[in-house]
């Protein structure tokens, strides 16, 4: 039982970039996926959140309006779509599920993935 994180990368101010979180020995379809980042120095702090069937979704202020979350339970994977990417946003993503609906503090997650390093630099 576990969740993958995947597409992290580098990228340049006001680009884009999109995290898939796919599970593994799992179905996602009764979990509210949520993504956490973590920069050097600084505590983890919510992104995002999409509740198990998509209808609720959550986002931080300082990523509203620049990103969005998508699921395709087909596929077991949920998205976070970064666009407008700002040096601010360079951290470990992380993605994370919990059996139930969206919560803003990690500690409430079962299940969590490794993470993605996504860095914003010129």
């Amino acid at each position: 039982v576990q969740l993958q994180a995947s597409g992290g990368g580098f990228v340049q101010p006001g680009g884009s970039l999109r995290l898939a979180c796919e599970a593994s020995g799992f179905t996602l379809d009764y979990y509210s996926i949520g993504w956490f980042r973590q920069a050097p120095g600084k505590e983890r702090e919510g992104v995002s959140c999409i509740s198990s069937r998509g209808r609720s979704t959550y986002f931080a202020e300082s990523v509203k309006g620049r990103f969005t979350i998508s699921r395709d339970n087909a596929k077991n994977t949920v998205y976070l779509h970064m666009n407008s990417l700002k040096p601010e946003d360079t951290a470990e993503y992380y993605c994370a599920g919990v059996d139930g609906k969206c919560y803003r503090e990690y500690g409430w997650y079962e299940v969590w993935g490794q993470g993605t390093l996504v860095t914003v630099s010129s």
